[in-house]
């Protein structure tokens, strides 16, 4: 399977890149790296609709961009090339196998996110890992929706979660997420291919991590809630400040009480309860 490399010139880079983000990983991209003057996404050469990007118009920004098809063996190559270490606080430090580990934070996750999205330096898994802090995870069973690199899986085992499993609709993804569970020492954590619609033949959880976007929430809301366990946590996140009113109406109809939001550069992450 080959990728698409679209390198993206934004002026000005910020928000313009966050808000650019968001809406590519709407219409297929997968993975994003930013830098000084915007980013770089990655879409499956086989899904790409050029034409989609195209239409793509903002009063706030403006962007150009050029791409090449990538081979996925080269990926490793790409994405080494800018990656750095992602510090929650002195929380979670988050880095690749060529960095030296920090001395300096409570938790150390090791990843290699090839295609996968999730490499910490989005706000969004920033925000959920922050908060996952707040939360208490011994003993518990949770869930991490849309896994991406498996990030949030992994660091809910490091908080002391027994039982952990990540979905996400990506072969690499899955397979991403399976390498960075080993590395880390947490191979008990079971990864599936799918969506939402598998979680009513599953178990019920104590926790449920789900960093996606608004469009996908908005539809999976009813599932999380199925599968949630009274008085258990919901953390979401993937979508704007401006999007939390939408989604906590939305949440309280189904049955969630909103506990509390953050933000970070217009992103946000809603703490839920069943």
């Amino acid at each position: 399977m080959n990728y698409l490399q679209y390198t993206f010139t934004v002026n000005p880079p910020e928000p313009g890149s966050d808000i650019l983000i968001a809406l590519l990983a709407d219409i297929g991209f997968e993975s994003f790296t930013q830098n000084e003057t915007g980013l770089e996404g990655y879409i499956q050469a086989e899904i790409d609709n050029e034409s989609l990007v195209k239409e793509l118009n903002f009063e706030e920004f403006s962007f150009t961009y050029t791409r090449k098809e990538i081979p996925k063996t080269n990926w490793n190559e790409e994405w080494e090339k800018n990656f750095s270490p992602v510090y929650v606080d002195d929380l979670v430090c988050m880095r690749a196998h060529f960095h030296d580990k920090a001395d300096d934070v409570k938790h150390d996750i090791v990843i290699t996110p090839k295609m996968s999205f999730g490499t910490g330096h989005h706000d969004t898994t920033w925000l959920v890992s922050k908060t996952m802090f707040s939360l208490d995870f011994k003993n518990k069973s949770v869930l991490d929706m849309g896994c991406g690199t498996g990030i949030l899986a992994i660091l809910a085992k490091q908080l002391g979660a027994t039982t952990l499993l990540g979905i996400d609709i990506d072969e690499w993804s899955i397979e991403n997420s399976i390498e960075n569970a080993d590395i880390n020492a947490c191979s008990e954590i079971i990864f599936k291919m799918g969506d939402a619609s598998l979680l009513p033949q599953l178990e019920t959880f104590d926790v449920i991590l789900a960093n996606i976007n608004k469009n996908i929430l908005k539809q999976d809301l009813p599932y999380y809630f199925t599968c949630l366990n009274t008085g258990g946590d919901l953390l979401l996140s993937g979508f704007f400040i401006t999007d939390v009113d939408e989604l906590t109406a939305l949440a309280q109809k189904i049955g969630f009480r909103l506990t509390e939001s953050f933000s970070k550069n217009e992103w946000a992450v809603m703490k839920l309860k069943k």
